[in-house]
């Protein structure tokens, strides 16, 4: 399953950052952070909860950029 989230960033290097971080996340196949639409795109693996995924996501991006919001 893949889902599109409203995402807020402040740079390009954070967005790299992000989706690097955010793509080590359990449940998450791949993601793609794009600073300049301001929005992330995560591929869930099989079987997966997004909601409880996204939580983790959120979590692992605000140790990048602790002022970061993902409109869940």
């Amino acid at each position: 399953m893949k889902k599109t989230y409203k995402i807020e960033v402040d740079c390009a290097n954070c967005a790299n950052l992000m989706e690097d971080t955010a793509g080590k996340v359990a449940g998450v196949a791949s993601v793609t952070v794009n600073f300049m639409t301001q929005k992330m795109i995560v591929t869930f693996e099989e079987g997966q909860d997004p909601k409880t995924v996204m939580k983790e996501v959120l979590k692992a991006c605000k140790k990048v950029e602790p002022d970061c919001e993902i409109e869940l």
